[in-house]
């Protein structure tokens, strides 16, 4: 069955999302003021979701199977999918190499290599180095957030912080990286240069990781433990030092992850640590410990395709660019633009090609140039995605950590993101007081292009 969206702008059409937003945030903040721990736990995300997608059911008198088929097209589509392996994978990987040893032993080897009072710039250093080589903010929390995880449990930090940082570098290597989907999206949809992409964007991210790291050193936290590590073998570190070398050299992230579970299986076989029957009971444990991360990127896909094809998506073009009237407020539009698409749909990469030929029109219009547009698409994506608390990093961030013991909700690792507040910060200055135009500035876009 094809199915052809209406083609009309319905602003109703945005309604789940405000539904799942009202109910998750609401009861949080409401417990939260009540003073019940863990508030954010009280209210599962997942029913919230899940509440979400039969209010989409509600949007139209079409037949059900018809909405569902709707749904599950945007369920089962490539970026969702991809996610939802990289969970599971994720996960099985996690709980592999630290049931047999592998999490403990690399924790200690980086408590022994880093002092404690710069693990949080440690961690956020890491993952922006190899958040750039990969272009995957996702392998780099796959690979990253169990040994921040547990550097938090030995050193008395805050795990939200260390979550926060390691998510933060994968955030900025996401937003940079040459062979980042977001970084291909947003020169393609703009028809620029990565190269000039890049200058410019780098102009902007810069002082903003500059200013993540002065608050990760200067930030008051509890004192860290000096001598929280203890001994570790190179071998059980061994798993994570090939994830780590395998990303970066550009191999796959599903074969990184499988390579991963099949050598911490190995190592664990080998010494005694893992049974064939405990490698597989571990595998599973893996799978399942991501649930609600699956099943919240699952509901989110389908409920923004229903979205998109019932209107909501154009209502939100459509009102932005009627009150674009100027260089300026087009620069502005497009970064609001592609910030709502991404909270509707909480995909950057997604939200880069719905807003691209709309930010393309507009920048052609008002003369902004292509390749600002372009970074403006690719900063105020990841900003966004960095943030909210459905996104994909942040939810699998805090299934590993939940997995690795520490109790751990998304919501807690917001107010920790603060590469992605200051980078919201620059780009909105960067539209004041075109700094980072230098970059392109020897070499004017000639718009007869």
């Amino acid at each position: 069955m094809k199915y052809k969206s209406p083609g009309q702008s319905n602003p109703f059409a945005l309604l789940p999302f405000i539904i799942f937003i009202a109910i998750y945030l609401g009861a949080g903040l409401y417990f939260q003021a009540a003073g019940v721990s863990m508030a954010f736990y009280q209210f599962p995300s997942v029913t919230a979701m899940f509440i979400a997608v039969l209010s989409a059911f509600c949007l139209s008198r079409d037949p059900v199977m018809y909405k569902f088929g709707i749904f599950s097209r945007g369920a089962g589509n490539d970026n969702i999918m991809t996610m939802l392996m990289i969970y599971i994978l994720a996960g099985a990987f996690s709980a592999v190499a630290a049931a047999m040893g592998g999490r403990d032993a690399t924790v200690n080897l980086g408590m022994s290599l880093i002092p404690p009072q710069y693990l949080t710039v440690g961690i956020f250093l890491i993952s922006a180095f190899m958040g750039t080589a990969t272009g995957t903010s996702m392998g780099t929390v796959a690979a990253i957030i169990p040994i921040a995880a547990g550097m938090a449990e030995k050193s008395g930090l805050p795990a939200p912080l260390l979550l926060g940082a390691c998510v933060s570098g994968a955030m900025f290597g996401d937003n940079l990286s040459m062979i980042s989907d977001t970084t291909i999206a947003a020169t393609r949809t703009q028809g620029c240069d990565l190269k000039d992409k890049f200058k410019m964007n780098f102009l902007i991210a810069l002082p903003a990781a500059l200013l993540t790291i002065a608050v990760f050193l200067f930030a008051p936290v509890p004192a860290a433990e000096t001598a929280a590590h203890g001994d570790f073998t190179f071998w059980k570190v061994l798993p994570y030092v090939a994830v780590l070398l395998l990303a970066l050299l550009g191999v796959n992230v599903f074969l990184v992850l499988v390579s991963g579970i099949f050598l911490a299986g190995i190592i664990g076989l080998s010494d005694g640590s893992l049974s064939v029957i405990s490698l597989a009971r571990q595998i599973w444990t893996g799978f399942t410990s991501m649930n609600e991360a699956f099943f919240l990127a699952l509901f989110c896909g389908g409920i923004s395709e229903m979205i998109s094809y019932y209107g909501g998506i154009a209502w939100l073009i459509e009102k932005l660019q009627k009150n674009i009237h100027s260089s300026r407020t087009a620069q502005l539009g497009i970064a609001l633009l592609v910030s709502l698409v991404d909270a509707a749909t909480a995909n950057n990469t997604v939200a880069i090609i719905v807003s691209g030929d709309v930010a393309r029109k507009i920048s052609a219009r008002f003369h902004v140039d292509p390749r600002k547009s372009a970074s403006l698409l690719d900063i105020f994506s990841c900003v966004f995605q960095g943030i909210i608390p459905y996104g994909a990093q942040l939810l699998t961030a805090a299934a590993l950590a939940s997995q690795s013991g520490i109790s751990m909700n998304a919501m807690d690792i917001v107010p920790h993101m603060w590469y992605c507040f200051f980078l919201a910060a620059f780009g909105i200055l960067s539209i004041y007081i075109p700094f980072a135009d230098y970059a392109i500035r020897k070499n004017p876009w000639k718009w007869e292009q």
